[in-house]
């Protein structure tokens, strides 16, 4: 049946029209760009071709063959820009009609758009316009019956530019720039403008480089079709925008220029990001538009948390069971701020911590504890948290992280029903307490010389395994340290101190001299199992079930009463004894050299019964067709 595309349809583009949603044919794809996947097309109308850029969420049609070279497409979305003195059409979004077909008609590259001797493709065969080469040509799909011939072309002979002269002032183009939406933006426009809600404003921050003092802030924004796009303003534009954006509110911004994101610090799904210069224009539109989102969110359940890539940031929507005080503490750097942890459950029958840091513990964090403490427990959506790693997975909130409690959104509402109907009742498992030995259908359970040769710890991560091993030898000398014994919130300093000329102990971190210090354990203790032995590190809990009592007995034993005999005792009686380790295994630097440190996690007694039904388990496992006695 033969197809009937959009008359004139190039032409009507190129002039402006975006509402027709002509019928074309896609007569050439090519990939273009190395650091971002972009895709050219090549349009026709039977008449005229075009070249066109696809908008990147359209990129899987491509990928998956939905549409190709002959295909048929209707164009639904879509702007004609200038980029080089060249026109241009971006395709936004599009449906395919036919997804293979003949060339139609002879088509022809406009005028003005390509050399001249490249302008006519004749018997369907479409040559790529190239002033470099006239040996590229654009390939579509023939009839089997229809053999393919290419003319050869001629480039035309050298003129020179005409010579104009000024006939007088040129007139500026005024005119407002078009809005189209964020997934439309791209460097190559010259004006553009957008109509968009600021869905997060972040701090004004100072900083000092090379080039001096500077400060700047950043806001993102979300259209009506779900765009989302970072803005970055720097030094005397932040003067300009900075008190005028507000959250919540809908601006109409134009004359910005688009640069890369930088992922690092940009979690929003889009490849560029705004940075507004002294022209640009940032217009509160008074007029509430409902059709812009207040908020967008991507909700992941908590049980897909436990798979996610540790420093991943992504949005989580829990019920609150559970809300700690909030606590001082002291960062690396020496500052002291606040932090907060909180229970989340789902119907996945996961929950997850959640560790509110800064100034989220007096807002959002004490108006949660009030709620839980008053037997409320409340819906708390989380916009950008991030995913961390350590003693299992949890969220923390970093700068750009929004909370929001009872939300007003189906996903709320779902996990209300769903808590109210007998979800308060239903047990969940935590994914942010590592599962300790004992038979845990999650434990990995390796030997010694696995842990060696499959090269454990050598990866950016740590790798946390379990080993049933005995232990052989425990070095003697340096076996614990001197720790500052002073509390900062709920956690004790422990930092390494010295003695001061005056005997008293020094904490160089807390600044601060007291009378006694605490003793920690430092064990450096050989351990051995039926492949192999090994050295690892013991800190203070875990010394302290190894040698079954306290670092300070054992200084004093051996330092202080100076009781050799008895400290040997102590030692020798705590060999031999096989213990389930749970072991973190990491590479680190030690001057110029990397080596894989073991550390012991936890010790525990092995219990003989659960071990045998472990064992039980693995041949079962291992050999599940082994006759039954």
């Amino acid at each position: 049946m033969p197809v009937n595309l959009t008359r004139n349809a190039i032409a009507m583009m190129n002039s402006g029209d975006v509402n027709s949603k002509p019928l074309v044919q896609v007569v050439d794809i090519k990939l273009i760009g190395n650091s971002q996947e972009r895709y050219r097309f090549l349009l026709s109308d039977s008449e005229s071709t075009q070249h066109a850029m696809l908008a990147t969420q359209l990129n899987e049609q491509v990928r998956t063959g939905r549409v190709k070279k002959g295909s048929i497409i209707q164009l639904i979305d879509y702007i004609c820009s200038t980029v080089q003195n060249r026109r241009i059409i971006v395709v936004l979004n599009m449906e395919t009609i036919i997804p293979e077909y003949e060339i139609i008609g002879n088509p022809k590259l406009p005028t003005g758009s390509e050399p001249e001797a490249n302008k006519s493709m004749p018997n369907n065969n479409l040559l790529e316009p190239s002033t470099r080469s006239t040996n590229n040509r654009y390939s579509a799909p023939a009839p089997a019956n229809k053999a393919q011939s290419f003319q050869p072309t001629i480039q035309p002979a050298y003129q020179p530019p005409p010579n104009y002269k000024i006939q007088g002032p040129i007139m500026k183009n005024e005119a407002p720039a078009r809005i189209i939406p964020i997934a439309a933006l791209n460097p190559y426009q010259g004006r553009w403008a957008i109509k968009a809600r600021v869905t997060a404003k972040g701090d004004l921050r100072r900083y000092n480089n090379a080039r001096g003092d500077g400060k700047v802030f950043s806001f993102d924004l979300l259209d009506s079709d779900g765009g989302e796009i970072r803005v970055t303003c720097f030094n005397a534009v932040v003067d300009r925008f900075y008190n005028v954006v507000e959250v919540g509110k809908v601006y109409l911004i134009s004359k910005g220029s688009l640069k890369p994101a930088q992922k690092n610090f940009n979690h929003l799904k889009n490849e560029w990001e705004i940075f507004l210069e002294s022209n640009s224009t940032v217009e509160l539109c008074p007029d509430e538009d409902g059709s812009i989102p207040r908020q967008q969110f991507s909700f992941r359940p908590i049980t897909e948390i436990e798979s996610a890539e540790n420093n991943s940031i992504l949005d989580v929507i829990g019920i609150v069971i559970s809300v700690n005080p909030s606590v001082p503490i002291l960062r690396k750097n020496g500052m002291e701020t606040q932090r907060r942890i909180l229970n989340l459950k789902d119907a996945s029958g996961k929950s997850v911590e959640l560790t509110l840091w800064g100034d989220f513990c007096n807002k959002e964090g004490q108006k949660l504890q009030e709620m839980v403490d008053s037997g409320l427990f409340p819906v708390l959506a989380v916009k950008a948290g991030k995913v961390n790693d350590f003693n299992g997975k949890s969220i923390g909130t970093i700068s750009s992280t929004q909370l929001f409690i009872d939300p007003d959104c189906p996903e709320a509402q779902g996990l209300r029903a769903w808590f109210e109907s007998g979800g308060r009742n239903t047990a969940s498992i935590s994914i942010s307490k590592e599962l300790m030995p004992g038979g845990s259908k999650n434990e990995i359970r390796k030997t010694l010389t696995q842990i060696k040769d499959e090269g454990l710890g050598r990866s950016d991560k740590p790798d946390w395994v379990t080993a049933k091993a005995t232990v052989v030898f425990i070095k003697t000398d340096n076996f614990c340290y001197t720790a500052c014994p002073l509390m900062i919130g709920d956690r004790q300093c422990n930092k390494k101190v010295t003695q001061s000329g005056n005997k008293r102990w020094l904490c160089d971190r807390c600044n601060q001299e007291f009378e006694e210090c605490d003793y920690r354990y430092l064990l450096q203790v050989q351990i051995q199992d039926h492949t192999g032995l090994t050295w690892v590190t013991a800190f203070q809990e875990a010394g302290e079930e190894i040698l079954g009592c306290s670092a300070k007995e054992v200084y004093l034993l051996k330092y202080e009463l100076q009781d050799d005999t008895r400290f040997g005792e102590i030692i020798r009686s705590r060999l031999f004894h096989q213990y389930l380790f749970r072991l973190k295994i990491k590479e680190e630097l030690y001057g110029d050299e990397q080596r894989v440190k073991i550390t012991v996690v936890k010790v525990d007694k092995v219990n003989y019964s659960a071990e045998s039904r472990f064992l039980l388990d693995m041949v079962t496992k291992n050999f599940p067709n082994r006759k039954q006695f």
